[in-house]
């Protein structure tokens, strides 16, 4: 019941839009869903990098397999090698048991390498091999442990600037960027609002056990003059305060954030002593 719940919550046309850059995604999600090449998620931190790569793993074969996710940013090198492939009880100080890896975790399934870009040289070149070989080694052993794992990875940096800083391996760069999916920004699908507003309220109303709020078309219009630097997350955010805060169930211009209140102004969004606001054409 579980699986059937995810595979329903992930299939790639919940993911909300209707711009003509999301449709583009959704075409490349559906096409390349069933196949085993590694994917190179692209986008702003905030984009839903994460949901491209959950629709990808439950609109696969693999759907009744494990997903797992890892950030690759959080953990220091050591840590993350043995998060990643495991390690031999003994392979160094504090290792008291055997330890399997997160590739072994998703035998069958997929494993999402979030902020890859940040990956050290060192555990690049680990990745690398695994990739080529479909192997690995765990820290301290001998032997090689055959997986079969589809391999997602996403980054918001520019790696191409990392090649030419030789801080990224160009040889894992085309490795892992086999199947290319960039999503756009907010601010560049800015049609979507509507429809990513109307779903977050609605989600929050059934997880609050609530009424749907009113989302009266002035607070629409402040939400769409909003460049939104942190994306669909910091929308999804400002939402979640909103309707905390609303009363009679209707949101309004005292219930955002000061920051898109005073980001929306500085566009051309006039707002009146009354909370009202009128739009410049």
């Amino acid at each position: 019941e579980l699986k059937s719940q995810l595979r329903e919550k992930f299939r790639f046309d919940n993911i909300v839009g209707k711009s003509a850059c999301m449709e583009s995604v959704y075409r490349m999600i559906e096409r390349v869903a069933n196949t085993d090449s590694t994917v190179l998620v692209l986008g702003e931190s905030g984009t839903g990098k994460e949901l491209v790569a959950c629709a990808l793993h439950y609109n696969s074969r693999r759907a009744s397999m494990p997903f797992v996710a890892v950030n690759c940013a959080a953990l220091p090198e050591h840590l993350l090698e043995s998060e990643l492939f495991g390690h031999r009880k003994g392979a160094f100080t504090g290792a008291a048991f055997d330890k399997v890896g997160l590739f072994q975790h998703a035998d069958g399934g997929t494993i999402f390498l979030d902020e890859v870009g940040s990956m050290a040289l060192g555990l690049q070149s680990k990745l690398l091999r695994f990739l080529q070989d479909r192997e690995l080694r765990r820290v301290g052993d001998t032997g090689t442990i055959k997986v079969d794992v589809r391999v997602v990875a996403a980054t918001n940096e520019p790696l191409q600037e990392k090649l030419k800083q030789k801080t990224f391996r160009e040889d894992l760069y085309y490795r892992i960027s086999v199947i290319p999916i960039e999503l756009p920004p907010l601010r560049d699908r800015v049609e979507d609002i509507p429809l990513l507003v109307q779903h977050f309220v609605q989600k929050n109303a059934e997880r609050q056990a609530v009424p749907v709020p009113t989302v009266p078309v002035e607070v629409l219009s402040v939400l769409k003059c909003y460049p939104w630097p942190g994306n669909v997350r910091e929308l999804q955010n400002a939402l979640e305060r909103a309707c905390a805060l609303c009363d009679a169930s209707i949101i309004k211009l005292k219930d955002l954030p000061e920051r898109v209140l005073e980001g929306a102004v500085t566009i051309g969004a006039k707002l009146t002593a009354n909370g009202e606001t009128t739009l410049d054409s």
